[in-house]
């Protein structure tokens, strides 16, 4: 897998433990039509937007789905 990929699972799994790599493969598979290993810096803000939807929809805290979203957001740059 890609270095980038891998810098994902690793701020996912930074909110959702061992469940991370399953949420973000998930989100580029669904939304983005790719394979996770296919994932590009120009793919980032489009999957951003999704992190940020699906993780409001379970998670309590608006401040950590902020600021997981804006982490993986840097990644793009």
């Amino acid at each position: 897998m890609s270095d980038l990929y891998e810098e994902i699972v690793t701020i996912s799994e930074d909110y959702l433990g061992p469940a991370g790599q399953r949420f973000v493969d998930r989100q580029i598979v669904f939304h983005l039509n790719k394979y996770p290993q296919d994932l590009k810096k120009e793919d980032v803000p489009k999957l951003v937007e999704w992190v940020k939807v699906t993780l409001a929809l379970f998670a309590d805290d608006p401040k950590a789905v902020n600021e997981c979203s804006q982490r993986i957001l840097k990644l793009a740059n």
